[in-house]
C-alpha cells in the first residue's frame, strides 16, 4: 500500500506545476483569501491541492481546495464560538479512522503523504475540522433531531410489503462515484460531503451528476425513471422514502462505489409487484468485450436459461447465476436489477476491462411481516435529519460571512 501511494505521490508531483506556482505568488504565507478577518494563506491552498491530488486528483481541484478551506474556517470559527473543542484522543482516533481507509495507520499515512509534500499539520487540520463540525451539529441540533415512535412507524409503513403491494413508486436521480481503490474511496467520501452541502435543488444535482457521476445516467443528469418500491435495495428504500422531494440521501455504499440519490417524486396507487424477498439473476462476462459484444449476446437470449447456450464451451466463470435474499445482493447489482423486469438485461456493470450482461431471472415475492430493527431505523432518521441541519447551518454561516480576496 505504501508503495502504491508512493507511485500516486510521484504522479501527483508531476501534475502540480501551474496550480502551485500561482498559489505561491506573493509568498507562501501571504493571504490568498480572507474569511471573517481570518486569512487563508497561499501555503494552505498549496497544501490542500497537494492533499486532494493524492486522494484522487478531482476536477476543478483549485476551486475545491479553496471552497474546502473556506468551509473549514467557518466550521472551526463556529466551534470556537460555541466552546466546542477536539481532544487529542478524538483527533488521533479520527486520523486513525481516515488512514484505515487506505489500509494504513495514522503514522504510515502521514509518512506516505509526506512523500507528496503534504505536511502532517495539513492532515490534522483537515480531520480536526470534520470532528469539530460533527460535535457542533450534534450539540446544536441533537435535541431537534430526535425521532418519535410515530415517525419510525411511518418510515416502516411506507417501506413495508403492504406499501409495495399498494403500488408505491419513486422517481430518483443518482450520482455514483468511483471508489474501487483506497485513493478513489477517500476522494469519493470527501466529494459526497461537499455535494450534499452544496446541492440545493434538482438543477444542482443534475449538474453534479453530469460532472462527477460514473453511472450510465450521467448524460441525463442522473435522472432515473419511475421505480417500484419493492424493486429497490432495502438500504436505499429505507433512506429515500424518508426524504422530501428535492432532498438528497445519505451516502449509499455500493460495490466499489459510493452513491447519492435525490428523491424527485413519490406516488401511490395502481397495481404493483409485491416486495421481493429473494431475487434470481445471471451475469454473463465478456473479458475485454465492448458494449456491442454485450448487445450481440443479449440479442440471442430471451430468458436466463438461454444464456447457457451462449456459454456452452466457455470457462464456467463466464456465466454466473445466483439466487440471493434481496438484502444480500451487492448494492451495485441491486440497483441495476431494480430497473429490470424478468427477462430484461442491463449493461450497467460493464467496465473497460469486462463487458457484463446482467439479466433478471425472477423475483420471489412475500407479503408476510418480518422482524424490523426499530433502532436501526431511528439511527438512520436521526443521521439524515442531522445531515440536513448541518447543510443548512453551513449555508447560513457562509451567507453571513465576509469572504474576500486581500
Amino acid at each position: 500500500m505504501i508503495r502504491r501511494m508512493g507511485l500516486a505521490v510521484a504522479a501527483a508531483l508531476a501534475l502540480m506545476g501551474a496550480g502551485i506556482a500561482s498559489a505561491q505568488q506573493g509568498g507562501s504565507f501571504a493571504p490568498r483569501m480572507i474569511v471573517n478577518d481570518r486569512a487563508i494563506t497561499n501555503f494552505e491552498v498549496e497544501q490542500r491541492i497537494r492533499f486532494l491530488r493524492l486522494l484522487g486528483n478531482p476536477p476543478q481541484i483549485e476551486k475545491l481546495a479553496m471552497d474546502g478551506l473556506i468551509d473549514d474556517r467557518l466550521r472551526m470559527a463556529e466551534a470556537k464560538r460555541l466552546g466546542v473543542s477536539v481532544s487529542p484522543e478524538q483527533l488521533q482516533a479520527g486520523m486513525e479512522e481516515f488512514a484505515s481507509r487506505a489500509n494504513l495507520d495514522a503514522e504510515q499515512f502521514i509518512a506516505a503523504i509526506a512523500q507528496g509534500g503534504v505536511e502532517a499539520e495539513t492532515f490534522r487540520d483537515f480531520v480536526e475540522s470534520g470532528i469539530a463540525w460533527r460535535e457542533v451539529v450534534r450539540a446544536r441540533f441533537g435535541p431537534r433531531a430526535q425521532v418519535t415512535e410515530a415517525e419510525i412507524d411511518r418510515a416502516l409503513a411506507i417501506t413495508s410489503p403492504r406499501a409495495a403491494a399498494a403500488g408505491v413508486q419513486v422517481l430518483l436521480s443518482e450520482i455514483v462515484l468511483r471508489a474501487d481503490t483506497p485513493e478513489f474511496r477517500a476522494e469519493a467520501e470527501r466529494l459526497v460531503r461537499e455535494l450534499r452541502a452544496s446541492i440545493r435543488n434538482e438543477a444542482d444535482f443534475a449538474a453534479a451528476a453530469r460532472q462527477y457521476s460514473v453511472s450510465r445516467s450521467r448524460g441525463e443528469g442522473g435522472r432515473m425513471g419511475w421505480l417500484p418500491l419493492g424493486n429497490l435495495p432495502p438500504a436505499l428504500a429505507g433512506q429515500v422514502l424518508t426524504l422530501r422531494p428535492g432532498q438528497v440521501s445519505e451516502p449509499i455504499e455500493l460495490e466499489n462505489a459510493i452513491a447519492l440519490f435525490q428523491l424527485r417524486a413519490l406516488r401511490e396507487g395502481g397495481a404493483a409487484t409485491p416486495e421481493a424477498v429473494s431475487v434470481e439473476y445471471a451475469r454473463f462476462l465478456i473479458p475485454g468485450g465492448s458494449l456491442a459484444d454485450a448487445m450481440r449476446v443479449s440479442a440471442r437470449v430471451d430468458t436466463c436459461d438461454d444464456l447457457y447456450g451462449v456459454a456452452k464451451g466457455l470457462p464456467e466463470d463466464r456465466l454466473l447465476r445466483e439466487v440471493l435474499p434481496v438484502a444480500q445482493v451487492p448494492q451495485n447489482v441491486a440497483m441495476e436489477l431494480a430497473r429490470l423486469d424478468e427477462g430484461e438485461v442491463s449493461y450497467g456493470l460493464s467496465t473497460p476491462q469486462m463487458a457484463v450482461v446482467l439479466m433478471l431471472c425472477a423475483r420471489t415475492p412475500d407479503l408476510g411481516d418480518g422482524e424490523v430493527d426499530r433502532e436501526a431505523v431511528r439511527r438512520q432518521l436521526v443521521n439524515q435529519r442531522l445531515g440536513g441541519y448541518a447543510e443548512s447551518y453551513l449555508a447560513e454561516l457562509k451567507a453571513d460571512a465576509i469572504i474576500r480576496e486581500p
